[in-house]
């Protein structure tokens, strides 16, 4: 008898021909403004959200430019961002320079969906690791944006990772996609900044992400535990979001969960860092 995750296979494949969901061939897809050149060392503003692919609605607006206009963030990454095939501007972006990573193309809907790493400076490099796994059911593999960023009077580089684990796999394929970034992350000398949704709805996840921030020597932001509790969860799971950090330090009180907006099930995480010369 096939289990529960094979009959819910088998019926999403009566509706999904198996051509709407395809791969792209495309990198990323930039937009630089030629805006400042370098971050604010004393003060780096992060916002980290999965909006759930909803930037095409105006209630999603209305929270994005009220989170741009109360915490101006330098930093933002976004996961389960769409845009349009033929589409050369993210609609809301237009003071930012931003990199889009998208990991397929919705043929039905001619729609991208993957990632979003925007700034208010241009970045010095960028990397898209896709993974070689395939989530089931779509077939679509899961996508993260290495960007690097100048700083303000320092010779170091910030680095940082915008990530969309993978769902609904084994542990073996979660933790390949972990040990990529890993590999990608570790020659990285400088300050580091690591956000996304990681898909931790188990604990057996949970210790391998551990593990992993552990050897790179990377701390989690710190969000009280009125806050925490706020973060997205599957039900008593551990947080399926995080910001992590290296080589900075954490603004007390700095991070939040803005449990007001409602335009995607993943709340916004705030956070911010000041650069730390050692």
């Amino acid at each position: 008898m096939p289990d529960i995750k094979e009959h819910a296979v088998i019926l999403a494949r009566q509706f999904l021909p198996y051509y709407r969901f395809r791969r792209t061939q495309e990198s990323t897809i930039d937009s630089d403004q030629g805006l400042q050149t370098e971050l604010n060392s004393n003060s780096i503003k992060v916002l980290n959200w999965n909006i759930a692919k909803n930037n095409f609605e105006k209630f999603w607006f209305q929270d994005f430019f009220k989170i741009l206009r109360l915490y101006q963030p330098d930093l933002i990454f976004l996961q389960e961002v769409r845009m349009g095939v033929n589409v050369e501007q993210i609609m809301g972006f237009t003071n930012m320079n931003w990199a889009y990573a998208p990991n397929f193309i919705d043929a039905h809907h001619q729609t991208y969906s993957g990632i979003l790493t925007a700034a208010k400076i241009s970045a010095i490099a960028k990397k898209v690791i896709i993974t070689k796994h395939h989530e089931p059911v779509f077939k679509t593999p899961k996508v993260s944006l290495i960007t690097e960023y100048s700083l303000s009077h320092q010779e170091q580089t910030l680095l940082t990772i915008n990530s969309h684990l993978i769902n609904f796999v084994d542990l073996e394929k979660f933790k390949a996609q972990l040990h990529e970034l890993e590999l990608a992350i570790s020659t990285h000398s400088g300050p580091i900044i690591f956000a996304g949704d990681f898909n931790i709805w188990s604990r057996k996840r949970a210790v391998i992400l551990e593990k992993t921030v552990i050897r790179l020597g990377l701390r989690e932001a710190h969000f009280a535990p009125e806050e925490n509790k706020k973060i997205k969860r599957f039900l008593l799971s551990p947080p399926l979001d995080y910001i992590f950090y290296r080589g900075l330090s954490e603004q007390p009180a700095s991070a939040k969960v803005l449990d007001e907006i409602c335009s995607s099930d993943h709340k916004p995480l705030l956070a911010e860092f000041t650069y730390v010369d050692t």
